[in-house]
């Protein structure tokens, strides 16, 4: 847990290595802003149709029928 806690804070990577070849790497995650998250993606996507009416007429449903 050591190595982890060094990383966040120095937010330099930290190679690891066994008998001196590298074998694996922990990078800091970049810093995401905490405020920017809401809207982030509006304007990326289009919804086609109405959401809120059901996809076939309700004679189609076998549930309702006699």
């Amino acid at each position: 847990m050591f190595l982890l806690s060094r990383v966040q804070k120095t937010k330099k990577p930290l190679l690891i290595t066994r008998f001196g070849k590298p074998v694996a790497e922990i990078v800091p995650v970049p810093p995401v802003p905490e405020s920017d998250w809401i809207g982030s993606m509006k304007g990326s996507m289009e919804i086609p149709g109405d959401l809120v009416l059901p996809a076939c007429e309700e004679g189609d449903w076998e549930v309702l029928r006699d």
